[in-house]
């Protein structure tokens, strides 16, 4: 089954289906690592409503399938939605495969945003793993965009090895507006950077707990484990949220495909505070 992503906080959608695709029009498409590329789209008729940071969208590659993916850009470089994909399946590849000038479906927008209202005036920690920078990239954006209504922005990246780091370049342009620290699992011949799990971060942090608002998107062991320090550290759980993308399939928590306990993390996440999430995660194979 293809790997799916898509981010969001609260209620959620309450369509009884997924709406039928709209076609867009790839504008640009690029590579990020060797099986992960973004493309940019553009209406080629028709536009989906305003996405906000963490909502995504149903992606169609025509005559092959659909995979629910969260935007990783709400503006790109023509003006159109930009989506991250990993090629893991056969949607995903066939997504991978697109070039400028091509058609895609797109639906959307599902889900609701990180909540970034309720980290106004704090300090906001973004902790991404892998893949997982995809749907916080549009949060750093929109904080970047709105320095006065935020403390301090750190960003805090994980990869496995140097050629694993999506948005190299951008990672870079991100330094001195904000603190940002990248480390990976192995380092490659030549890497100069920091070597080990993202967590190890935190104990370098001047961490302000009382007003600081954690967003955290990554493998699930990585999540689990870097919500639970953060809480350890003084953060209330409701300040700290997760992305969780398990098994994401039809948008709209019908299918049941994604459902953790009493949540159907499509409908009522899949970003959710890790409060509601705390008990749910120790369960093994739930």
């Amino acid at each position: 089954m293809d790997a799916v992503r898509g981010t969001g906080i609260g209620t959620g959608v309450t369509m009884s289906a997924v709406a039928p695709p709209l076609p867009y029009r790839v504008a640009d498409a690029w590579d990020e690592t060797a099986d992960t590329r973004s493309i940019e789209l553009v209406p080629a008729g028709r536009e989906l409503p305003p996405f906000s940071p963490g909502q995504f969208a149903m992606i169609y590659a025509f005559g092959v399938g659909a995979v629910p993916i969260s935007a990783s850009a709400l503006r790109g470089r023509h003006g159109g939605l930009v989506h991250t994909v990993r090629a893991v399946g056969a949607v995903s590849t066939a997504l991978c495969r697109l070039r400028s000038g091509d058609t895609a479906g797109l639906s959307g927008p599902y889900g609701t945003g990180w909540d970034l209202e309720a980290a106004v005036g704090h300090d906001v920690l973004v902790i991404a793993g892998g893949i997982g920078l995809a749907p916080l990239r549009p949060v750093v954006h929109a904080v970047l965009d709105r320095p006065a209504a935020y403390g301090r922005l750190v960003i805090l990246v994980g990869a496995r090895t140097p050629a694993d780091l999506v948005y190299r370049d951008e990672i870079e342009s991100w330094r001195g507006p904000a603190r940002v620290e990248v480390t990976v699992d192995r380092p490659g011949q030549g890497w100069r950077g920091a070597v080990g799990v993202v967590t190890t971060f935190l104990d370098h942090l001047d961490l302000r707990p009382d007003r600081t608002s954690a967003l955290v998107c990554g493998p699930e062991v990585m999540m689990r484990h870097t919500a639970r320090d953060l809480v350890a550290r003084g953060l209330v759980p409701h300040r700290v949220q997760v992305s969780l993308e398990r098994n994401m399939h039809c948008a709209t928590g019908h299918c049941g495909h994604c459902q953790l306990g009493p949540l159907l993390l499509c409908r009522d996440g899949p970003v959710v505070g890790y409060d509601r999430v705390a008990q749910l995660l120790l369960v093994r194979e739930l």
